[in-house]
């Protein structure tokens, strides 16, 4: 009973803060996006976040829309249905396609296609033609994900 009360105040408070960051600073986030309240978006450029629908950012990412040293100021976009892992650092201008996951600790410094996932520093892909649902989840049929028969052993 408890942990269903944290949960739906999470999940409550995760809204609210999305309404925020649209209204007040006006970045554009999509319907159903949940945004940790320990994730940092740049508030120098805020009109230059673009995050689909049904995605997660989690704490500690970092999603940046300028560069100081190369003077410019741009637009950086995550598609929907994406996860983006725990301290993952996304730079000014890249764009992170639909259906990807991100992950935890990666920098990403390049355009991530669809359906891919990417880890590392810098960030490079390591699956392809994945398939998540909301928020980013992998669907138990993706390719490479094993799942366990009746008898519990993997197939």
């Amino acid at each position: 009973m408890l942990a269903k009360l944290r949960t739906r105040l999470q999940i409550t408070l995760a809204g609210l803060r999305v309404a925020y960051l649209r209204r007040v600073w006006g970045m554009s986030i999509g319907r159903g996006t949940r945004v940790s309240s320990k994730a940092f978006l740049d508030f120098t450029n805020p009109r230059g976040i673009h995050i689909g629908e049904f995605t997660n950012i989690t704490p500690g990412v970092r999603i940046f829309t300028h560069d100081f040293v190369g003077e410019k100021h741009v637009n950086t976009h995550v598609g929907s249905y994406c996860f983006v892992g725990a301290n993952a650092l996304i730079l000014p201008g890249v764009a992170v396609g639909d259906h990807c996951v991100v992950a935890a600790g990666s920098v990403v410094t390049k355009d991530v296609p669809a359906n891919s996932m990417v880890a590392g520093n810098p960030a490079r892909i390591i699956r392809s033609n994945i398939v998540t649902g909301l928020h980013g989840m992998m669907s138990p049929t993706a390719p490479g994900i094993r799942q366990n028969n009746k008898a519990g052993k993997q197939i």
